[in-house]
Formats: C-alpha cells, sequence, structure tokens
C-alpha cells in the first residue's frame, strides 16, 4: 500500500511538472547562459578553461537548481493539500522523498545530461566525462534533499527565496568541494577513492536525515497555520 502510493505522488508531481515546462527550462537556460559566460569574460586559452572547468560546472549547477527550491512545498502550503497529506494513514516522509525525488529528475537529473555537453566548451578532458557524471549524479541528489530540508525550514516565512539562498548554500559548500576534487583528481591523474567516498557518505547521509527533518517541519508549519 505504501509503495502504491509512494509511486502516486511521483506520477501527479511529474503532472505537475509536465504542466510548467517553463520551470525545468528556466533551470537548464540558467546553467547554459551562465557557462558561456565564464569563456567570454576569462578568455579562449583552453589551458585555463580546462582546469576551472569541474568547479564551474559545479557552481552552476548548484545556482541552477536553486531556482526551484521555493516551489517544492510552498503551492500545497498555501491550497491545503500539505494538511491532507499530513493527516493520511501513509507516513509524510513517503511524500517527502517523491517530491525530491521528482525535482531531481526535473533538474539535476537534466542537469547531469547537459553538462557533458556544455563541458566540451569549457575544454574538459575526455577522460574526466565520466567522473564528472558519476558526480553530479550524487551532487544533484544532495542538492535536491539540502534544498528540500531548508524549504520545509523557511516554509511560511517571508522571502523565502533569499532565505532559501543563505542557507542553502553554506550546507552543500562540503559536497561542492567533494565533487569537483574527484573530478580534478581524474584530469591531473592522482587517486579519486577518497573524494568519492566522501561524496558518497554524505550523499547517504542526506538520505537518511533530510527526508526525516522535512517531514518534522512540514508537521509544524502545518500545525503552526491551524493555529
Amino acid at each position: 500500500m505504501g509503495l502504491k502510493f509512494f509511486f502516486s505522488i511521483i506520477c501527479g508531481e511529474l503532472r505537475i511538472a509536465s504542466r510548467r515546462p517553463a520551470d525545468t527550462l528556466a533551470v537548464l537556460v540558467f546553467f547554459i547562459m551562465g557557462t558561456i559566460l565564464f569563456p567570454l569574460g576569462l578568455g579562449p586559452d583552453p589551458n585555463v578553461l580546462s582546469h576551472i572547468a569541474p568547479a564551474i560546472l559545479w557552481i552552476m549547477a548548484l545556482l541552477a537548481a536553486m531556482l526551484s527550491f521555493d516551489r517544492l512545498f510552498h503551492d500545497d502550503y498555501l491550497d491545503g493539500t500539505l494538511e491532507l497529506l499530513i493527516i493520511k494513514p501513509q507516513p509524510i516522509w513517503l511524500t517527502v522523498i517523491a517530491k525530491i525525488f521528482v525535482h531531481w529528475l526535473t533538474t539535476g537529473f537534466m542537469l547531469m545530461i547537459v553538462s557533458p555537453i556544455i563541458g566540451i566548451t569549457l575544454n574538459l578532458q575526455p577522460s574526466a566525462y565520466v567522473m564528472l557524471i558519476i558526480t553530479l549524479a550524487l551532487g544533484t541528489g544532495i542538492i535536491s534533499l539540502m534544498g528540500a530540508l531548508v524549504a520545509a525550514l523557511v516554509l511560511g516565512a517571508r522571502r523565502v527565496g533569499v532565505l532559501l539562498s543563505l542557507l542553502v548554500i553554506p550546507l552543500i559548500i562540503p559536497a561542492l568541494i567533494f565533487g569537483v576534487s574527484a573530478v580534478n583528481s581524474v584530469v591531473l591523474g592522482t587517486p579519486d577513492q577518497s573524494h568519492m567516498l566522501l561524496l558518497s557518505g554524505l550523499f547517504l547521509s542526506c538520505i537518511v536525515i533530510c527526508p526525516w527533518v522535512c517531514a518534522l517541519s512540514l508537521r509544524l508549519a502545518s500545525s503552526t497555520t491551524n493555529n
């Protein structure tokens, strides 16, 4: 029964996302335009671009994913859907995980697919493409999980967009460091196991902690509204 409910939430969220393709398109356009600006500002030197390409792609993926954090729970909070989800017999954390997964599909997964193509314009070494995709798969998952956690914590607050930016960026700096270091290790030919283990451990920790904290925060926001 829980699994059926979980997939029903995913299907419902995907239907909502399909009605608003501009949201996903805005994330992709921001990512592409932002990465294109770096060669224009730094110059066309292929050696310089190749050295900083992993950092550029990771930073732009982080900033692009942040564009849609405020919509994770906000609409459900305003129209009363959140209260209905909380009183259902199924645990609220199932809904949270489903929403986070759909957010990753419509943002992180798309960024992960596009990033190797953008990497060509930044002269990223071909040997680093596989590591770039793997680290971005983990990294964008961490970004979605952390973003959902912060979105739930600030739900109902004023100027949510500003709060999200101020709170999310410090939380995902470790993922940024480990992800960029892993890709750079492949480029430089140095061991990358430690960076990948740290990034994977951070991802697993976020999977365990973030949905649980999100569920508590959503219950608190709903009870505050009722009172």
